[in-house]
């Protein structure tokens, strides 16, 4: 996993180049947003178990044949396995928003994730909503000016977006 640091350094020094003024002006932006990054971490992660469990409610609320007898749900193993598997998943979309980049999310979480649900007969589309749900709760702690650093955090959740899409789109 490399974080945009030292993306930004090894491509430049695959190419033979120094860093371009862009390339400093967006490490200078990341840095300015250092701690609104954190913040918005931090409250993502303070709030985990809720965000999961909200968002499996609203999932099998929304689509009750999951917890039912034959649901891929049902049984407390079952579910235990699927919130799991929630939780793991907000996980690795918190150390990409730390590392401001995907890498570590898409090589540690969602490689082969979308082959082994299929493997398990578990239902991607169902998957995909519960990232889905999770994606909104988190976004709403981002969003609370109590949990993150005065400023506008309109970058931060566009990229915190693009972390729980880029899983959605993974397990479809």
């Amino acid at each position: 996993m490399l974080d945009a640091f030292s993306k930004v350094v090894a491509q430049a020094d695959a190419r033979g180049e120094f860093l371009s003024n862009t390339q400093f002006d967006a490490l200078a932006k990341m840095v300015a947003d250092g701690n609104k990054r954190l913040d918005a971490v931090a409250a993502i992660t303070a709030n985990a178990s809720t965000v999961v469990t909200n968002a499996a409610r609203s999932l099998f609320a929304e689509q009750p044949q999951l917890i039912q007898p034959g649901g891929n749900a049902y049984t407390n193993r079952r579910m235990a396995a699927c919130l799991r598997d929630m939780e793991i998943i907000l996980r690795y979309i918190s150390y990409a928003m730390v590392a401001g980049d995907s890498s570590v999310l898409d090589d540690r979480c969602l490689n082969g994730l979308r082959e082994t649900y299929q493997a398990l007969g578990v239902p991607g589309a169902s998957v995909a909503l519960g990232v889905e749900k999770m994606k909104e709760a988190a976004i709403s702690f981002v969003n609370d000016s109590s949990n993150v650093t005065v400023g506008d955090c309109s970058s931060l959740v566009s990229e915190l977006s693009t972390y729980f899409d880029r899983a959605a789109k993974a397990v479809v």
